[in-house]
């Protein structure tokens, strides 16, 4: 069954997130180069502070708590050091492009806790199929947002139009590797809604996603849950889509491939018309 991680600030927000089971409370600490390279787009940019992973830790203690830390730089051991220290369960790399980087990365975290690489630039998702077999991943998220931004395409989703993740989820189907892609909008929601992207994601073999900023009802800019979303229920629908497409054979799964796909480009198109005038 799917999975989702779900980005919390609020203790209490934590604990209803992890109501639902098929929830992990995400914690984000990425600021290195993100607003330089997503500035222009309407994407999450983090607010969050190390002490956050604490507060999160000790609101939901027996969750399984992941970190964000910042692409590697001269402080990454310092951070990694912290956050594991602070219970992370999983520690998330973003924006690396090599495997020498992503080494890098697993001998600094030294089995503490897992590592969960974030690929986002085209460089590291080509490289996958080698990687897995030169590196002790176990699991880890493909990124769309500054994936389709790296691949100077207009829209989140079209790397899944163009084809671009065939061969990578091929080679971790393959290899075992437990893995996800992008992000969900709630039933109905989004401009690619996930009675499309869920098809995708089991034709591919993806068991993740992120939830997106539908899911939370924002207050003063504090994560707070609205009486009207019940969080619980909401997770139940895309888990209930996702089990349906499990169902399908593999042709049902293709014509949902292309029903996609023609919905995808048809979202670039008009983004590529808007620019145009």
């Amino acid at each position: 069954m799917i999975s989702f991680l779900m980005i919390v600030s609020d203790p209490e927000v934590a604990r209803q997130a992890c109501a639902a089971k098929a929830v992990m409370p995400f914690v984000d600490l990425e600021r290195l180069g993100k607003a330089e390279r997503q500035g222009h787009l309407d994407s999450w940019k983090s607010s969050q502070e190390v002490e956050d992973v604490t507060r999160i830790r000790e609101a939901v203690p027996d969750a399984r708590l992941v970190v964000r830390v910042n692409p590697l730089n001269d402080g990454s051991q310092a951070e990694i050091d912290d956050v594991v220290a602070r219970g992370a369960d999983f520690v998330m790399l973003p924006m690396f492009r090599t495997g020498d980087e992503l080494g890098r990365f697993y001998d600094m975290l030294r089995g503490r806790a897992q590592g969960l690489p974030l690929f986002e630039t085209a460089a590291a998702v080509i490289a996958i199929p080698k990687m897995v077999e030169q590196l002790p991943i176990e699991q880890l998220h493909i990124g769309l947002n500054d994936l389709h931004l790296d691949l100077q395409q207009d829209f989140i989703f079209q790397p899944l139009a163009e084809g671009f993740l065939e061969e990578p989820a091929a080679a971790l189907r393959a290899a075992g590797i437990r893995f996800g892609i992008g992000g969900l909008a709630r039933s109905r929601e989004g401009i690619v809604s996930p009675e499309f992207l869920l098809g995708e994601h089991v034709r591919l073999g993806s068991t993740g996603a992120i939830l997106s900023r539908t899911f939370r009802r924002s207050v003063e800019a504090e994560d707070v849950i609205s009486s009207e979303t019940d969080l619980v229920t909401e997770v139940e629908k895309l888990q209930a889509i996702y089990a349906g497409f499990l169902a399908m054979d593999r042709d049902q799964l293709e014509q949902n491939r292309l029903a996609t796909a023609d919905r995808i480009r048809d979202v670039v198109h008009l983004i590529r018309r808007k620019k145009e005038h």
